[in-house]
């Protein structure tokens, strides 16, 4: 089995469309490669792809990248760290992990569902922006209750968690940003 890291991702959605290459690369205008940004559907990695001649890429387009037959996409030239990212791409990268998000609520919620322990005082749900221990307590009374089925479940139930949709993008963000974090949760190092 193929650990997280080794793991390819199939899909990807599209952050940045760069028709001529990087304005500043050094090249001569002519021998640049085009250049799309984007960031994989599952893992959340944050990748350079080149795209086919002619191609139509539209920015926040699901594109297929996985070992089978690419309709869009040559290859994946490389993956690369949030400061690698151009301005256009940081600006769309939240809405585009919302949008995985809204697209992958099940496996979220799930989230909620199954997380554990990380040390015997540190809980997997401390890493989502805004809960603490007693709401952390709430979150657990409340699934062992009867498991959470969908956000607004969850928002129905426990009244200080409005988007639950919002705290996972929050992390997930903060997983790519910070290069030091320790604990990744959502997306691979």
């Amino acid at each position: 089995m193929k650990t997280e890291r080794e793991r390819k991702e199939e899909n990807a959605i599209v952050l940045d469309v760069l028709p001529m290459g990087y304005v500043g690369e050094q090249r001569s205008a002519f021998k640049r490669e085009p250049i799309v940004q984007g960031v994989g559907v599952d893992q959340f990695k944050l990748l350079e792809l080149v795209p086919k001649p002619g191609a139509d890429i539209q920015i926040h387009e699901r594109v297929y990248i996985g070992d089978g037959e690419r309709e869009k996409i040559e290859r994946v030239k490389r993956r690369i760290s949030y400061e690698d990212l151009t301005a256009t791409a940081k600006l769309e990268l939240p809405f585009a992990i919302e949008q995985i998000v809204r697209e992958n609520e099940p496996k979220f919620v799930e989230f909620f569902n199954k997380s554990v322990p990380i040390t015997p005082k540190f809980h997997m749900l401390h890493l989502l922006p805004g809960i603490g221990k007693k709401l952390m307590w709430e979150v657990i009374q409340q699934r062992e209750r009867k498991p959470f089925e969908s956000f607004a479940d969850i928002s129905a139930r426990i009244k200080s968690i409005p988007h639950p949709e919002r705290m996972i993008v929050s992390r997930i963000l903060h997983e790519i940003e910070d290069p030091e974090e320790k604990y990744h949760i959502f997306t691979s190092k």
